[in-house]
């Protein structure tokens, strides 16, 4: 693969001797760019409950779990830590654990365990979480997927939580992994969608290491499966409004009658029609992208669009997903994470032309190739306003260690850079990441945790306790979050879309509710905006249809916009000054453009 600038002064990719069509970008020299910096500050932090799982795992069902999230359970305006327990076979026999453990954020990066006083007592093999305010009561509820049974937790104010999952119909037994909400039907009530991986009987398991090929790798005895192993349907949840939920699962079209290995289910409006679509990555089977038919049901389009297999045809065991707009296109690209000897596989949207698969041509897929991908996410991680790659990765097979030559099972992590022309820059050493101890991880979450603009990170160790990283990038660049309230639409705003016009800079990303792998990003959206210190035009597209435009806002605030209300608080980043409570005066209401 070769560059070159052409006579426009635009520099060009051409691969095997052919000009790539997307590659011809403008490429200005600029000043040198933010170096990344992470701080990993776990212990400070007081994350100290370990991720349950042994060291062997002799079984599909210990090397699968586990989700890590971020949640404001009592509405504070600091960002409160979810993480997965896991278990292990002879743990679960024996009854299972707690399947999560939340974490208070007291003071300052400053978090004290507070499950039990919280409720969060429901016993057995945790796998991932998603985060919404399903009842629309102003706080944040907690999906927990598991093995053998899942668990609903309403938050009943202040991160006191109650138990509603059989109330509400949303147990669901077997293998559960990724779940993610959305209101797909636009009725205001956000609805969830859980994807299901392999049956597994707890009490039959397939013995380890046997001269079944699903049994071995690379020649050497493993855990069985996936392949091999039968997949469980996947389930849609509609929901009434009243505390209760219905299985449109079958009727909706998503319920999966292949029964694919499913990992992680992401909603998100890929062609732009304002109804939320579902893309789920499956392991060792084509991945799904259900488009909404605005009627309650879905359309498989994956294989139509490109965006199922990756560019030579092939399935791959897609673990972990994310949605963003990598080149400022206005379409929504997605990013995938794969299994070993299969590149994470970066799909560009191209509108009416479906996804491509660019990932050797952005440069990705030659890092991420040996490794085994799971959490991650496309985010800024320098507010530059362009959106950056971060990959956890980590073995299922601890005796990989005994393979001479081979990948470990504790990997490192991956830190790309965007370049601005859909090439990424492979940053983890310049980053510091590389100085981490290997791990082998699995879910990863992303959010401000110390409301200072800038993305932190959140990483599932299995076996281990999780590790927090502080975005400590320092930079001139500025940047800004968003807290949306719905009042039509469901009041978390999931769904919600917001575009932000600064300079000549326009971007736009979604509220989501599950993606990653197994895991829950800040429900807040956060923008870099680069030099700019003022954002033209700020416009949210609610869930309910509504359109509401703000000009003139500054940067460097935390806005809480409730929906047909405007902006009711304005809050500047940590370190930049006290509170300021600003409704927004009549003027710097702009209605909709007809």
């Amino acid at each position: 693969m070769l560059k070159y600038a052409n006579s426009m002064g635009k520099f060009c990719t051409v691969a095997f001797g052919v000009l790539l069509p997307f590659a011809c970008a403008a490429q200005a020299p600029s000043p040198a760019r933010p170096i990344p910096r992470f701080e990993d500050v776990t212990k400070e932090a007081g994350l100290s409950v370990p991720h349950l799982s042994t060291p062997e795992k002799r079984y599909i069902i210990e090397s699968m779990s586990g989700g890590v999230g971020f949640i404001d359970c009592d509405n504070d305006g600091k960002l409160d830590i979810i993480t997965v327990n896991g278990s292990s076979v002879d743990r679960y026999r024996q009854g299972g654990d707690l399947m999560i453990t939340l974490y208070h954020q007291d003071s300052n990066l400053k978090f004290t365990d507070i499950t039990n006083a919280a409720g969060l007592t429901r016993k057995g093999w945790g796998m991932g979480v998603a985060v919404a305010d399903f009842d629309n009561d102003g706080w944040q509820d907690i999906y927990v997927t598991g093995y053998g049974g899942n668990v609903l937790y309403r938050n009943l104010g202040n991160c006191k939580f109650e138990d509603v999952t059989e109330k509400a119909g949303v147990r669901v037994g077997g293998f559960s992994t990724g779940a993610s909400w959305a209101d797909y039907d636009r009725d205001g009530h956000v609805d969830l969608f859980v994807p299901r991986y392999v049956y597994v009987d707890i009490n039959k398991l397939p013995e380890f290491g046997s001269n079944d090929k699903t049994c071995r790798f690379r020649g050497i005895p493993v855990q069985c499966g996936p392949w091999g192993l039968l997949g469980e349907s996947d389930f849609l949840f509609r929901n009434r409004g009243d505390g209760t939920f219905e299985d449109v699962s079958k009727k909706a079209g998503v319920d999966d009658p292949n029964h694919y290995y499913g990992m992680q289910g992401i909603w998100a409006d890929y062609d732009n029609d304002g109804w939320p679509d579902l893309y789920v990555a499956n392991d060792s089977g084509p991945n799904y992208l259900y488009h909404n038919k605005h009627d309650g049901t879905f359309e498989d389009v994956g294989l139509l669009s490109g965006a199922a297999l990756s560019a030579d045809g092939r399935e791959q065991g897609s673990m972990g997903v994310d949605f963003g707009d990598i080149d400022h296109d206005g379409r929504l690209d997605i990013f995938v994470t794969n299994f070993t000897e299969e590149p994470d596989t970066l799909y560009w949207n191209q509108g009416a032309l479906g996804f491509t698969d660019i990932s050797w041509n952005a440069r990705i897929a030659q890092p991420t190739y040996p490794l085994v991908g799971w959490g991650t996410a496309l985010f800024d991680m320098d507010n530059d306003g362009w959106l950056d790659i971060f990959v956890a990765n980590g073995h299922v097979y601890p005796q990989m260690d005994l393979v001479k030559g081979g990948v470990p099972y504790r990997q490192p992590l991956l830190l790309f850079r965007n370049n601005r022309d859909r090439t990424f820059e492979d940053v983890t050493a310049i980053s510091g990441l590389n100085n981490l101890r290997p791990a082998s991880r699995r879910g990863a979450a992303f959010a401000d945790v110390n409301n200072d603009g800038k993305i932190d990170v959140l990483l599932l160790n299995v076996g281990e306790p999780p590790t927090l990283l502080i975005n400590r990038t320092e930079s001139s660049n500025h940047a800004v979050l968003f807290r949306l309230v719905g009042t039509k639409s469901n009041k978390a705003a999931i769904g919600a879309r917001i575009t932000v016009t600064a300079g000549d800079l326009v971007q736009f990303n979604e509220v989501r509710s599950g993606s990653s792998y197994l895991s829950q990003n800040d429900l807040r959206l956060h923008f870099g905006l680069g030099l700019q210190t003022n954002m033209s035009t700020v416009e949210v597209s609610w869930p309910s249809g509504k359109k509401e435009v703000y000009r003139d806002l500054p940067a460097d605030f935390i806005y809480t916009i409730v929906e047909g209300e405007g902006v009711q608080k304005k809050m500047p980043f940590a370190g930049q000054g006290s509170e300021k409570k600003q409704p927004t005066p009549p003027a710097n209401k702009v209605p909709p453009a007809k």
